[in-house]
């Protein structure tokens, strides 16, 4: 028999009452009975929650009491008499029960948010948050689009080898079959072009009215600074529209702001219907793990850093270069010893010290630059860099196959 939302409601209370959370419950019923601050202090505590502990040891439950929370505040601040700020600051709450909240009330944050845009549209909103503004240039975002750099230019800011050395392969749309046995049981790079040019991603993104429209009002985690593994490094919660406004700025390398590593098509469920899993995510007869998106300007690094699994990343717009060295290397890069980086090598590529890492210079890597189009196989383990060579945004499936 099928569980009511009251009932997980009430199931939700009980188990955060068996951890202690006396004053989160008593909180959430004061909410449900239409009190504000009673909601804001529910989510604020289970916010401290989330944030006593690393992310993979909290459990379950206080992620489903931050996503009630977030609910609770949305529907107070949404009512029928709320101004847009009140809808603005519902509309942030839902995306953050969707960011950072359980599966439990999933649905209901869903529907939620298809309830208040849904409003603002009635009322002549949407489409942006009016704090945006990218919209109103549509120039910037096609210049940025589609300016080609010559290699000469590109040379200049790629670290030194680049594009001297051995050139990732390069194939056409092959098939599952062709890709199984020449690359990716023997854990081989390789670049497969033409393979998502039926998205409509490939054609609609480089909209931005489009973007704006599906998606400017909602709220996405970014990263600001040049490099994650830098002291300057930060996160921030800014609308879509906001975002897109800084990637074509002219002066978004003094803010340089992207989206990394973010499962926005979960999160922004219309964006999900532009792109299509290729078939070489069934490689090995696995399950995709995760389905992530990056959005960056010119000049986006990614440090030199691995993952753990086959990872197939799509270029959807702009181009970007990477630069791979075998798993195999892994003791040449020097990886940090700290657990949170030990992905991630120590080595700055765009300014390699050679006095503190003497081998990493005469490391043997393949490199090459990602076009529009291009499906980019990384093999587990195997290390990788990218920069960005112009306004660019990815997606990325990660298949355990």
């Amino acid at each position: 028999m099928a569980t009511t939302g009251g009932e997980k409601r009430a199931a939700l209370l009980r188990e955060i009452t068996e951890e202690g959370g006396f004053a989160f419950v008593a909180s959430a019923e004061k909410a449900a009975s239409g009190d504000l601050r009673a909601a804001e202090a529910a989510r604020e505590m289970a916010w401290e929650q989330l944030h006593s502990c690393p992310r993979s040891e909290f459990g379950r439950a206080w992620r489903d009491a931050y996503a009630l929370a977030c609910l609770h505040v949305a529907g107070l601040r949404s009512s029928a008499a709320a101004g847009d700020d009140d809808r603005r600051a519902a509309l942030r709450a839902l995306d953050m029960g969707l960011i950072m909240g359980g599966d439990l009330l999933r649905a209901e944050l869903e529907e939620a948010i298809a309830r208040v845009l849904a409003d603002r549209s009635l009322r002549g909103g949407g489409g942006g948050d009016g704090t945006g503004g990218a919209g109103a240039d549509v120039g910037k975002w096609m210049e940025g689009l589609t300016r080609n750099r010559d290699l000469a230019d590109v040379l200049k800011v790629l670290p030194v080898k680049s594009l001297s050395c051995k050139q990732i392969q390069r194939r056409s749309c092959i098939s599952l079959e062709a890709f199984i046995r020449d690359y990716f049981l023997c854990e081989s790079p390789v670049i497969l072009s033409g393979c998502i040019d039926h998205w409509p991603a490939r054609t609609k993104w480089k909209d931005i009215r489009y973007l704006e429209k599906i998606a400017g009002d909602r709220n996405i985690p970014v990263e600001v600074g040049k490099k994650y593994v830098s002291s300057e490094w930060k996160q921030e919660l800014i609308t879509f529209s906001q975002f897109l406004e800084r990637m074509w700025s002219s002066d978004c390398s003094a803010n340089l702001t992207y989206l990394a590593q973010h499962p926005l098509f979960d999160q922004i469920k219309e964006l999900r219907e532009d792109i299509m899993i290729p078939e070489y995510c069934n490689a090995g007869g696995g399950e995709l793990q995760t389905l992530n998106a990056w959005f960056g300007p010119d000049g986006t690094v990614t440090p030199l850093h691995h993952d753990l699994h086959h990872n197939l990343y799509a270029q959807v717009l702009g181009r970007k270069y990477f630069r791979l060295y075998s798993a195999t290397s892994s003791d040449d890069l020097y990886p940090h010893s700290e657990t949170m980086f030990s992905n991630t090598s120590q080595v700055d590529l765009d300014n390699i010290d050679i006095n503190k890492f003497p081998r990493t210079g005469e490391v043997e890597f393949m490199d090459g630059i990602l076009e529009e189009g291009d499906l980019l196989y990384i093999p587990p383990r195997w290390w990788h860099y990218l920069l960005v060579a112009n306004v660019n945004s990815s997606t990325a499936g990660v298949a355990d196959c």
